[in-house]
């Protein structure tokens, strides 16, 4: 993310990775940028990186087996946070606040305007003609960017902690205010923005992203954060998943969430198809310390701090799942287990599947790893995750095997 947000990281303690390790996820090319990678975008062919002190890089993804650097701006400050909208990037330059540069010619991209905020410019999001920035102890500032050649401010709402990345949906703003939480601003009027309703994480909120009714929160040492905004004036948390090292960024596409997880997580690969019951299904120890991402298709692209630009596949898992719903028509949440499943044969009902053979559980992937009897079934041997119960009715049921 941002260079004011890497000093205070400072104190945080490292834990060793082993790069190798990965669930459902593989590399498959990167590019050392020659800065700190802490921001991505990808729009079309391209990753655009916010570098630090290197600035705006522009890298060909049209091959993500090999991405390459096509060209680039050295903003003035430390590039933290980017946004593409149309033929323009929107970069959260520190100090230097907001820097537009445009981008209709990958190769030879070059700033049109700025305007200098009065915080640390930390994150950025654009919507309609305004980029909305996250200017970390100067709140959340909106700024008219009709013409990009001459950006100008027309409003602000000081938020209670530091801002360090903003998302927009409708006509609400959603910032992660680091100590602050999650704080949601209506900006239906964006000369006169108003806080409406907020959500106190346990950590500090460092990434956000907004899905259909959903904030994803990127909460530090606290994981993965999922927020129910079907109202804003009042976020409730639903779901959440901690993570192992530091969580930062995050982003969401289908079913999933992908949260950028510092040096001790890499990427993490959330499925968030409940969100009261997001559960790791994949993840990649990234050789840097993963600050942000997106997610684009089958691929998740980090920025991997001095690693540069990660590409990651995540090949996704073998079952598809089905929900189950009680007789008033409401979702079966799943099965929470330790040590022993429970298989029940309700009725002349049989757990039989289409074959003849007994009902099975398999992993993620489809595999068949337990056939299942009526009653207790032992599964202590089973490592933790996502299991699926198959059988004669058809139906994929999720359990969720706890230690």
């Amino acid at each position: 993310m941002k260079r004011y947000v890497l000093t205070v990281v400072v104190v945080f303690p490292l834990t060793a990775v082993v790069y190798a390790d990965s669930l459902n996820c593989r590399e498959i090319g990167y590019y050392d940028t020659p800065g700190r990678a802490v921001g991505v975008a990808v729009s079309g062919n391209y990753a655009y990186v916010a570098d630090g002190y290197s600035g705006l890089r522009v890298i060909s993804i049209l091959n993500p087996t090999s991405p390459q650097e096509v060209g680039y701006y050295d903003t003035p400050g430390y590039a933290c946070g980017i946004a593409i909208a149309g033929n323009y990037a929107y970069v959260a330059d520190d100090f230097f606040g907001l820097q537009v540069i445009l981008v209709s010619d990958p190769t030879n991209p070059h700033r049109v305007g700025s305007y200098d905020t009065p915080g640390y410019a930390c994150g950025v999001a654009v919507a309609d003609s305004y980029a909305y920035v996250a200017d970390y102890e100067d709140g959340l500032r909106v700024i008219l960017v009709s013409d990009p050649t001459n950006p100008q401010e027309v409003g602000y709402y000081d938020t209670p902690g530091g801002a360090f990345d903003v998302a927009v949906a409708d006509d609400y703003a959603y910032v992660a205010d680091f100590e602050g939480g999650l704080r949601v601003v209506l900006v239906s009027d964006p000369r006169n923005p108003q806080e409406v309703g907020y959500y106190y994480t346990p950590g500090d909120a460092l990434g956000v992203v907004v899905a259909d009714d959903y904030a994803y929160v990127a909460d530090g040492y606290y994981g993965l954060r999922i927020a129910l905004v079907s109202d804003p004036t009042n976020p409730q948390e639903i779901g959440y998943c901690d993570t192992p090292g530091v969580a930062w960024g995050v982003a969401a596409s289908g079913n999933y969430a992908y949260v950028a997880d510092g040096e001790a997580g890499g990427l993490r690969v959330i499925l968030v198809s409940d969100p009261t019951h997001p559960v790791q299904v994949g993840y990649y120890n990234t050789p840097g310390r993963a600050l942000d991402l997106t997610a684009s298709g089958d691929y998740a692209y980090v920025a991997d701090g001095d690693s540069g630009l990660r590409v990651i596949e995540f090949y996704g898992v073998g079952v598809e799942e089905r929900f189950q719903r009680t007789a008033n028509g409401s979702p079966l949440n799943a099965t929470i287990v330790r040590n022993v499943l429970r298989w029940e044969k309700t009725g002349d009902r049989r757990p039989m599947t289409d074959d003849g053979s007994e009902a099975f559980l398999v992993d993620v992937t489809g595999r068949k790893v337990l056939e299942l009897k009526p009653g207790e079934n032992d599964v202590r041997h089973l490592s933790p995750g996502v299991y699926f119960i198959r059988s004669g009715s058809g139906i994929d049921r999720r359990v969720v095997i706890a230690r």
